[in-house]
């Protein structure tokens, strides 16, 4: 057995025996200890020429990227030899670390452009779709533990940042989402208008825009807005991190990225997208009055009629919707933040993803509701 150490860490080495070369590691691997060890370790796995290395990892107290890029080398060197290295004892949060880290240090070969034709292309896609809904799955089951968590013990949650992203994401939006309520009741009256003229029933335009803006239109033209402004930040903000490799380092210090980052924005997302979407209702009746005293009805004749066709029940039904829809956005736009790659252009396609994915699942979400309401007879 060959023992060295080097001011903070401790090397030791034994074999080959019956093919298998034991490396052990103990101390701190980090960016002032990892130099002095690298090359011994690196060239003691090299000349070992054995066909397994194991690592033992046990007594490893502390371990940083340069311990990472340490022990990625070392299951390089014994991959291009042929061989397999094997890592035990390593603590959780630093065993993540690896894999996260290998494609980054080139670990992996990548960038390959398929030739297997159009089976092999569907057979890729298909798998990737699969590995994408085991990591939804996962992701969501994290995300409910942090706001079990989170209601459990309500002063570890840090509500600076929930009012942060409350206020970047709701209260900024609030233009944009009146804008467009508005533009919304206002067109529809119009485009209602011409066809309900001909039966003398331009008054039951109130009964159109009331129904459609507080049952389907408030909450989902919300959610796209919120999708495609504050699902996409999330998304553009998590990512950077996690190619600036400072999600790493949280999981490095033993802290949660999903408790630390994502539950909070997960929080501001569902406080804010009601209260936005009670305001677009507002303005959407706001619009198709505009249209109605165009037409001559006075607006008391107008607040009536939608008062009578309104019930609280088309009222709490689009809530619902946009409490659904606030956790939609605010979760897929920080997952796609979390499976941002180390690439230059990955921020931009995770941002993409993520308005594109969150879009889909709020069209899809949003028919689970009629068909649920439908029958409900709400």
């Amino acid at each position: 057995m060959a023992k060295q150490s080097h001011s903070g860490v401790e090397l030791r080495t034994e074999g080959p025996r019956d093919g298998v070369f034991k490396v052990a590691l103990a101390g701190r691997l980090d960016s002032s200890t990892t130099g002095g060890v690298w090359r011994q370790a690196t060239a003691a796995v090299s000349g070992a020429k054995a066909p397994s290395v194991v690592v033992d990892a046990r007594s490893i107290d502390y371990c940083d990227g340069a311990g990472i890029a340490l022990l990625v080398q070392l299951r390089q060197l014994q991959s291009q030899a042929g061989g397999t290295l094997q890592i035990d004892g390593l603590r959780p949060e630093f065993a993540n670390l690896i894999n996260d880290a290998a494609p980054n240090l080139g670990g992996e070969a990548g960038g390959e452009i398929s030739q297997g034709g159009l089976a092999v292309e569907i057979g890729e896609a298909t798998v990737e779709l699969w590995r994408d809904i085991q990591v939804l799955v996962s992701f969501i089951g994290e995300l409910v533990m942090g706001l079990v968590y989170a209601a459990l013990h309500p002063r570890r949650v840090r509500w600076r940042d929930v009012l942060r992203v409350a206020d970047t994401a709701g209260v900024n939006a609030l233009p944009i989402v009146a804008l467009v309520s508005f533009l919304m009741g206002l067109i529809m009256a119009f485009q209602a208008a011409i066809p309900l003229r001909q039966f003398g029933a331009q008054l039951f335009i109130a009964n159109l825009i009331g129904l459609s803006m507080l049952r389907e239109l408030g909450p989902l033209m919300t959610a796209i807005i919120l999708a495609g402004r504050s699902g996409s930040a999330f998304a553009a903000e998590i990512g950077t991190m996690k190619v600036r490799e400072e999600i790493d380092a949280l999981k490095t210090m033993g802290l949660d990225p999903v408790r630390f980052l994502i539950v909070t924005r997960v929080i501001a997302a569902v406080c804010m997208t009601p209260l936005l979407t009670i305001f677009a209702d507002l303005l959407g009746l706001m619009g198709g009055s505009v249209v109605m005293l165009s037409l001559g009805f006075p607006l008391i004749t107008y607040f009536h009629q939608v008062q009578y066709a309104v019930t609280y029940g088309s009222l709490i039904g689009g809530l619902v919707k946009s409490f659904v829809f606030g956790i939609l956005i605010a979760a897929i736009g920080c997952l796609r933040g979390l499976q941002t790659k180390s690439a230059a252009s990955s921020v931009g396609e995770s941002t993409t993803s993520a308005v594109v994915s969150g879009i889909i699942l709020i069209a899809i979400t949003d028919g689970i509701f009629s068909v649920i309401y439908y029958y409900l007879g709400v």
